[in-house]
């Protein structure tokens, strides 16, 4: 990978303590449905150097203790991947509690986040996801049946402002965490309206590291650069970065942020397309050899070339979804984007982008935003959400989602 000249390391941020862990520089991957699978992680912790905390999808707790088939591939760890952090979403205490306990019991990872910041109608109109901290008493209980189901690992948690400028939660459910004995907080600076969309509202991470002096505060949101990880912290006070929707196409990301947590701003990475393209056709095969491995593609070991092949055609084919935030910004007509939106073997998506010019430097313009940017969207809630913010009667087992990824 191309970089700049490197500087005099100068640290500008302290490590974070995750219960035993330490997270050196303090940077986190966030968990993207459908996208920080193993092969995702294993790229960005590459280009880290294996620093930071690469956190699963969301994994739903009823999925979990079901042991449902697509859950248990989710879960599954690289070798490597130390501290192993799975991230959980459920709105029953009773099965949070069940989920958590299998996962220290059965050794299944070493930290455990809880997912209160997902906008996704599917998960709010459960009560779930950035719905949940509205209802402060179902908050603490779920949080509290985590904490002990857990035993020695450290749970933490991500959330969001509220369900939108009227309905602000953070505050209270900083509180709640602090009390129950979470380790962490992560605060996405939006609202569950406002999705992915507007500016992040970073004033309000500074209020919640202010709020909560007792444990370390993240900062979500907006972080579309090293440059940005770096003014977050400086801008608010907290404790370390989570990234999300900037590594979208650019898990050499990783690489900038700990260069530049390290002092080493002059170092970060700019691919030309060529080296863009190697770590593209790399995700892709990495995606085919994990899908090859588990799941119903297991039987890639048993029937030889053909499922191999069949593993591989699965790999690229969920690989589709990255092309074009890998591609952006560079010069690649409309036709081409789209031939290579629809391949489906690793031999056509290397030889699609053999035709390119793949000697052009990395854009002006491509570290900006990526992803999905839509904004002031209804809240969709279960019927009287809203009525009181305290009474959680009605939500239970039935309200849990029966399968993990988002």
């Amino acid at each position: 990978m191309s970089t700049l000249t490197t500087s005099t390391p100068h640290p500008t941020a302290a490590p974070l303590r995750i219960g035993p862990h330490t997270v050196a520089p303090p940077v986190v991957l966030a968990p993207m449905a459908g996208i920080t699978n193993a092969p995702f992680r294993t790229l960005c912790r590459e280009f880290s150097g294996g620093k930071g905390l690469f956190v699963s999808e969301m994994i739903t707790t009823r999925a979990l203790v079901e042991r449902n088939e697509k859950t248990m591939q989710l879960i599954h760890f690289d070798a490597t991947e130390t501290p192993r952090s799975i991230q959980l979403y459920g709105v029953d205490p009773v099965t949070v509690g069940k989920a958590v306990r299998m996962i220290a019991e059965e050794g299944l990872a070493d930290h455990i986040d809880l997912n209160f910041g997902c906008p996704v109608p599917k998960v709010t109109r459960k009560g779930g996801g950035s719905a949940l901290p509205y209802k402060r008493h179902l908050l603490r209980a779920i949080v509290r049946e985590a904490v002990t189901g857990a035993g020695d690992l450290p749970v933490t948690m991500k959330m969001r402002k509220g369900l939108d400028d009227d309905h602000l939660t953070y505050l209270d459910a900083g509180r709640i965490a602090v009390e129950e004995g979470v380790t962490a907080i992560a605060l996405h600076g939006r609202t569950t309206a406002q999705h992915y969309g507007g500016t992040a509202d970073w004033d309000a991470i500074a209020r919640l590291k202010e709020h909560v002096p007792e444990i370390p505060v993240l900062g979500n949101g907006d972080i579309w650069s090293a440059e940005d990880a770096l003014r977050m912290v400086r801008g608010t006070g907290c404790d370390g970065v989570v990234v999300g929707r900037g590594c979208l196409g650019r898990p050499w990301l990783f690489a900038d942020l700990v260069a530049a947590f390290e002092g080493r701003t002059d170092s970060f990475v700019r691919p030309t397309l060529r080296e863009v393209a190697d770590v593209m056709v790399r995700h892709a095969t990495l995606l085919g050899e994990w899908i090859g491995n588990g799941g119903t593609a297991r039987r890639a070991t048993v029937e030889g070339g053909g499922g191999r092949r069949e593993g591989e055609a699965r790999g690229v084919i969920d690989f589709r979804k990255h092309v074009a935030w890998y591609l952006k910004g560079f010069a690649v007509g409309s036709e081409m984007r789209k031939r290579l939106a629809v391949t489906s073997s690793l031999e056509a998506l290397r030889a699609g982008l053999d035709e390119l010019d793949l000697d052009q430097p990395w854009p002006a313009g491509a570290d900006g935003p990526r992803g999905r940017t839509s904004g002031n969207n209804r809240v969709v809630l279960p019927d009287g959400w809203l009525k009181d913010p305290y009474d959680c009667a009605g939500v239970g087992e039935d309200a849990e989602l029966d399968t993990s990824g988002g």
